[in-house]
């Protein structure tokens, strides 16, 4: 199960939910200048904060400060948001809040990753490169595995380590050569590939889950609706759509796709 989240002063019980038709309005009123309807838009989405923190609990930084910089990551989404695109809010707002805790995590914390981790990263790293030169299309972890004979949960462990603010100028890589640092494998403005590893990882935790939990999932977090209206339209209560994903073990702190789920794990 998720720890969830203390903030200091906040009582993130009772925080408020918006629907779409709600946010909808709200942002009519916000791109008018409405700073009250800004106002109660961000508090309508510190869930959205928390959900996000879930995904940092195990590092043993402040949730305080961590709150903070992720409110920040999102009045910079709800500023730069364009409502004519075809996307749900919570989609484009979540890699914002990431990016601006990991950019203050980057900038405050010590914290290395292992050799032997990065180790791991960088051959499964190169291997994608090189099947995708083969394939022309993106390798599956199974494949990727196959290909290096490393274990898929230990590529994605790997995986998701680097992910974690590192400096442009920290080797991952040294094979008795010249070192290999974050910032050669640096493309366009994201290191690493994060959407690539963010989507094998979600695959890999889809398989886990039937037809009807699919479904749901889709609804949730794909589909931007709210627990409450995702119950409504399978006909079951709001409670039992958020029992039925901890039943299939996306609660458990050791598994690592729980983190590319963070809206189903909502308290409301």
């Amino acid at each position: 199960m998720l720890s969830k989240v203390e903030i200091c002063g906040v009582n993130t019980s009772k925080l408020p939910v918006l629907t779409n038709a709600e946010k909808e309005i709200l942002f009519k009123r916000i791109k008018q200048g409405d700073k009250s309807a800004r106002e109660e838009f961000v508090k309508g989405n510190l869930r959205l904060v928390l959900s996000v923190l879930q995904r940092f609990s195990q590092r043993g930084e402040n949730a305080d400060d961590l709150f903070q910089i992720g409110c920040i990551g999102l009045m910079k989404s709800i500023d730069n948001f364009n409502t004519e695109l075809n996307v749900q809010f919570s989609t484009y707002a979540v890699p914002m809040i990431i990016g601006e805790i990991r950019r203050y995590l980057r900038d405050n914390s010590s914290i290395r990753v292992s050799r032997s981790l990065k180790d791991i990263a960088y051959k499964a790293l190169s291997a994608k490169e090189k099947l995708m030169g083969q394939s022309e299309r993106e390798p599956t972890i199974e494949e990727i595995s196959k290909e290096i004979d490393i274990p898929a949960k230990d590529i994605m462990n790997a995986l998701s380590a680097i992910q974690d603010p590192m400096s442009l100028f920290e080797p991952i890589y040294n094979d008795n050569g010249d070192a290999i640092f974050v910032m050669d494998q640096v493309s366009d403005e994201k290191s690493l590939d994060e959407n690539w590893i963010e989507h094998i990882a979600l695959k890999e935790a889809m398989k886990k889950l039937t037809g009807r939990e699919k479904h749901i999932l889709n609804l949730r977090f794909f589909k931007g609706k709210t627990q409450i209206e995702v119950a409504q339209e399978i006909g079951v209560s709001c409670n039992k759509t958020h029992y039925n994903f901890k039943r299939k073990g996306f609660g458990a702190k050791k598994d690592y796709e729980v983190t590319f789920f963070p809206q189903v794990f909502f308290v409301l």
